[in-house]
């Protein structure tokens, strides 16, 4: 019995112990517990609060892209047209000089590539080396035929800006988007709906009213020969760019088969550089080289606001071809082409106060004409997105996986 007593005071104490322990260490794991799930709620809280400020920031960060882009393109398409009337306006005579500084600015193309490949993810190039890469033939012969167009779309445009007024030569030359919609009937199977013939038919009476009165139309202080050539290389300029326009869009379907940012850039970079090494052929072979330094010393305005007038006019029409491309990427070949329909008549409205162009009845008939066909031409692709779109969600086929950025497709209308 007195082992028995011995033995109930030794194994008592332990064993309240061993409880207290045992106690202690469910009320830590319990607490350790308590305390994971509180910050897996918080990290859980954290995330989604995170993941409803990132789409939004980005959202804004891409309208602020695209509101700089749309800068771009209204200011500079005015900006380099005023410029380049402004040159002629003050000495300058050569054609091929007014040609050569709309194409030369193109390694300002390169730099905007090379820093857009830098903010696009590492993903988009795995993508893009699985598309079988054009050949060195093929891409060759795409620039060359490309810049040949352009070398000649510029140079007639030089002659138009120097024979025309500048209100004059923005007009006609705004009928480019029904040559656009013409030749992409041919090459690209455009469908004519009611509000592209409209378009069609009102931006022709535009141009033909400028056309036909000729004679209240010549303030440019030229003969009416030279001012019929003016008419007729903008006239040509015009349908030059609308035939460029719709071949871009089928080479890139048809041939490069790559709706990229880049491919884009490389095709304009490319066609600029034949373009500019045939416009500097034509400035030797022409001999008009050779009068270059008598002109910049005769300048009205001074040797310095010469050679600022000319690089001027080159940054301006890098930068807006800039904004046509960004305006592609960020949002569409629709809005971007719509953006540079509006920006058209800003040219004319500013021609009038810089240059005191002629307003006459006809010129202000003319404007209305060609504003409402840019509003016909912009509401018929504004349908044509919408289309789109709601083709891409439609419940039957279900929603369409979102585009990596970097890949969104490239549509020039």
């Amino acid at each position: 019995n007195s082992f028995t007593i011995k033995k109930m005071f030794v194994e008592s104490p332990l064993r309240a112990a061993m409880e207290r322990t045992q106690e202690l260490y469910v009320n830590d794991q319990q607490s350790i517990e308590t305390n994971l799930t509180g910050q897996e709620e918080m990290n859980t809280t954290m995330e989604i609060e995170s993941s409803s400020i990132l789409p939004q920031s980005k959202n804004y960060k891409r309208w602020l892209r695209i509101s700089i882009y749309v800068f771009f393109v209204l200011s500079c398409q005015a900006l380099a047209t005023i410029l380049g009337r402004l040159y002629y306006e003050n000495g300058g005579k050569s054609t091929w000089m007014g040609t050569l500084v709309q194409l030369i600015g193109f390694p300002v193309l390169f730099l905007f590539r090379f820093f857009s490949q830098i903010k696009t993810p590492k993903s988009t190039d795995t993508t893009t080396s699985i598309q079988f890469p054009s050949s060195f033939t093929t891409l060759g012969s795409v620039y060359i035929v490309t810049g040949l167009l352009v070398s000649a779309n510029s140079y007639m445009s030089s002659i138009g800006l120097l024979y025309l007024p500048v209100s004059t030569f923005s007009l006609i030359l705004a009928s480019q988007l029904a040559f656009t919609a013409f030749f992409s009937y041919f090459l690209n199977s455009q469908k004519f709906t009611p509000f592209i013939v409209n378009s069609l038919f009102l931006l022709t009476i535009s141009s033909a009213l400028l056309v036909v009165n000729t004679e209240s139309q010549n303030t440019a202080k030229v003969s009416r020969v030279k001012y019929v050539i003016g008419i007729i290389c903008t006239i040509g300029a015009s349908a030059g760019i609308g035939l460029l326009l719709s071949l871009v869009q089928l080479i890139l379907r048809k041939v490069l088969k790559k709706h990229t940012i880049s491919t884009v850039m490389d095709l304009v970079a490319y066609q600029s550089l034949v373009a500019s090494c045939v416009v500097l052929i034509g400035l030797f072979a022409s001999g008009e080289w050779n009068t270059l330094t008598s002109e910049m010393r005769n300048y009205k305005l001074g040797e310095a606001p010469y050679v600022m007038t000319l690089v001027s006019v080159a940054i301006s029409w890098q930068v807006y071809t800039i904004g046509v491309v960004g305006l592609i990427f960020e949002s569409s070949s629709v809005f971007s082409n719509s953006i540079t329909a509006v920006g058209l008549p800003i040219v004319p409205v500013v021609a009038v106060i810089v240059f005191h162009d002629k307003m006459n009845a006809s010129k202000i008939f003319s404007i209305i004409l060609a504003v409402w066909g840019f509003i016909s031409f912009v509401y018929q692709h504004y349908l044509d997105g919408k289309k789109l779109k709601t083709s891409h969600t439609n419940p039957v086929q279900g929603t369409l996986p979102p585009v990596e950025e970097g890949h969104r497709d490239i549509e020039i209308v």
